[in-house]
């Protein structure tokens, strides 16, 4: 039986360990919460530090394979251990290229794949040289997730809400809308595509708020998409699992945002929604399986639940018996003990064959579903 590691054990561990269960592989996770959403489906835990380089290399050492929920893990380490045989997804020198916004901008400008002009800034001070490129958005270099890192400066007066830190700094795009395209790469170099789907964020959390798959684009922009989507990931020349975030401006044309090299929020609808979901699709690439079928089932809506704001503490998922009732769609709670505003606590799938059903139930499930704090009360 294979013995594979995954690094992290948050809600992406746990989903990718909910699909382990239908294969012939003993799960290792490391995490430094003995308390965190994917400890208890694990075959084995061991506490430790993701970003120290001996916990990840003794981790790792004893397993065949070993894979990542979140970029911010010790490469060095993974390094070392590929050299010494262990399967690594992604490799460590992709791992490097994406975990550093700078890398990886200038990855996507030395392989000629569009992407927003950008200038490298080192301090806050820097951003004064380059007031032609604003409205822009700055980036800290490494250490963003989740809408954090990120600054929109559009003029001169909004400069010190820049980072005083390494970063990168790219002119805003006249944006129609973002997608992301999702691709599978087994060791062999195959390719495999979900379908694109349309990502509407909050414009205040800087999160994914809702997505609907698949994504309502003319035939001429998907071919685009799925073009520079794969020549990404052909360039980062690594197996694995790789979420491509796009943006299509009002002309039409496409420009790679950022690249996730590991199982990502635009994919979870496929659990439900796909013959074979992101995450039983990268098990099957790291025990050298055939790649799965990706086709849609039916169109897929998810809503993310986020912590209300006013609210930290034991969280309390209000509203979820009359979302439990709905036909066609599925509730995931990540298993997160502690609420706080704006945090991923879960997110609920629905499927219809009609579209406008899907936007319909999501508005009434981000209505009805709220993650407070228990007892329900609001801080006065």
């Amino acid at each position: 039986m294979l013995k594979a590691g995954i690094l992290g054990g948050g809600q992406l561990g746990r989903m990718l360990l909910q699909a382990a269960a239908n294969y012939p592989v003993e799960t290792y996770v490391m995490e430094n919460d003995a308390e965190c959403p994917a400890a208890h489906l694990c075959s084995h835990f061991v506490k430790g530090d993701i970003r120290n380089f001996d916990d990840v290399y003794n981790f790792g050492k004893g397993l065949d394979a070993i894979t990542i929920e979140i970029e911010s893990v010790n490469e060095d380490a993974l390094e070392k251990l590929e050299s010494e045989g262990v399967r690594v997804y992604p490799r460590p020198g992709t791992l490097r290229i994406i975990k550093d916004k700078i890398l990886q901008k200038q990855f996507y400008a030395s392989h000629e794949v569009p992407t927003a002009e950008f200038v490298v800034t080192q301090t806050k001070a820097d951003l004064s040289s380059h007031l032609d490129l604003l409205p822009a958005v700055h980036k800290l270099a490494k250490g963003g997730y989740d809408g954090r890192g990120v600054q929109v400066v559009n003029n001169a007066e909004e400069l010190e809400l820049a980072f005083d830190a390494p970063g990168v700094l790219e002119r805003k795009i006249s944006l129609n809308t973002e997608v992301a395209q999702i691709v599978a790469v087994n060791d062999a170099g195959q390719t495999t595509l979900y379908p694109v789907v349309d990502m509407v964020f909050d414009p205040d959390l800087n999160l994914l708020d809702y997505q609907l798959s698949p994504a309502d684009l003319t035939e001429n922009i998907l071919w685009k998409v799925e073009a520079i989507a794969l020549k990404v990931v052909k360039e980062l020349n690594s197996p694995g699992i790789f979420a491509v975030e796009l943006f299509i401006d009002k002309e039409g044309d496409v420009y790679v945002n950022e690249t996730a090299p590991r199982v990502h929020n635009s994919g979870h609808h496929t659990i439900e929604a796909n013959y074979s979901s992101q995450f039983d699709m990268l098990w099957r690439i790291i025990l050298q399986y055939p790649l799965g079928n990706t086709d849609p089932i039916l169109p897929a809506a998810i809503v993310n639940l986020l912590g209300e704001d006013g609210h930290s503490g034991d969280a309390h998922y209000e509203g979820l018996d009359e979302v439990l009732r709905m036909d066609d769609v599925f509730v995931h709670i990540y298993g997160k003990k502690q609420t706080k505003p704006g945090r991923k606590m879960g997110h609920v799938t629905i499927i219809n064959k009609d579209k406008r059903e899907l936007v319909y139930k999501k508005n009434r499930i981000k209505q009805l579903l709220k993650v407070v704090t228990a007892g329900n009360n609001l801080p006065e």
